[in-house]
């Protein structure tokens, strides 16, 4: 299921095309705090994003260079400013396409899933994995997080990307163990043990305290 964030401060419009999208099967969630959408869109890691210029704090221009700093998810604009200006101003910041306001919402939704389809049919990369601000880049096996960049090494992407994807649940050692055997000859409980302490103090480093819980007899956790 694609997922679409919609950056929109107008909560009227914003609501009518969360609505109206999830009722093409996608999922969609709006913008909750114009002074933290860095960290929900890390969050919810979309497919796609639908990005007003005219917002509170920082404009849409802002916020589409910090995502580009980050992920190449498709990002289209709206506004009610659509002179050519604005509209040359959102292609060069990075934008993949401009919708006027006032707009049709099927129109919209056409735009979009032909975005989508040309972006995701055609094996371009997974989205962005990211909780609590952090994000895991599928590209190139780092964490990014407050400007920091941490490298990481097979086994301790392979924790995170296994939690991060299973966010809120928790996960087996077993899980996990059999999860690293796929990308190792051979992974026992005291080699997970070692990675995961490893880990967690490289992310404790650049501020990441309890970014993995343990469930004591369960496994581990990371809660969104």
């Amino acid at each position: 299921m694609y997922k679409i964030f919609v950056i929109e401060d107008d909560a009227v419009i914003a609501g009518a095309v969360v609505e109206y999208i999830a009722s093409w099967g996608w999922e969609a969630r709006k913008a909750e705090d114009m002074t933290r959408v860095m960290e929900e869109f890390a969050s919810f890691a979309p497919h796609l994003v639908l990005l007003d210029i005219g917002l509170p704090y920082r404009n849409g221009y802002h916020w589409c260079v910090e995502i580009r700093k980050l992920s190449q998810v498709p990002i289209v604009f709206l506004s009610s400013a659509s002179d050519n200006m604005n509209i040359v101003m959102a292609m060069n910041m990075g934008g993949d396409d401009f919708v006027a306001k006032p707009f049709d919402l099927e129109v919209l939704a056409a735009k979009v899933q032909a975005l989508l389809r040309r972006t995701y049919d055609f094996g371009a990369s997974a989205p962005l994995l990211g909780c609590r601000g952090a994000v895991l880049d599928t590209g190139d096996n780092t964490l990014r997080y407050e400007g920091q960049t941490l490298e990481l090494s097979r086994n301790e992407y392979r924790i995170l990307q296994v939690l991060l994807e299973q966010r809120g649940k928790t996960v087996s050692r077993d899980t996990l163990m059999r999860k690293l055997w796929e990308t190792d000859s051979f992974v026992d409980e005291n080699t997970l043990t070692v990675n995961m302490a490893r880990l967690r103090r490289k992310l404790e480093g650049i501020g990441l305290t309890e970014f993995i819980r343990t469930k004591k007899g369960l496994g581990y956790l990371i809660e969104g």
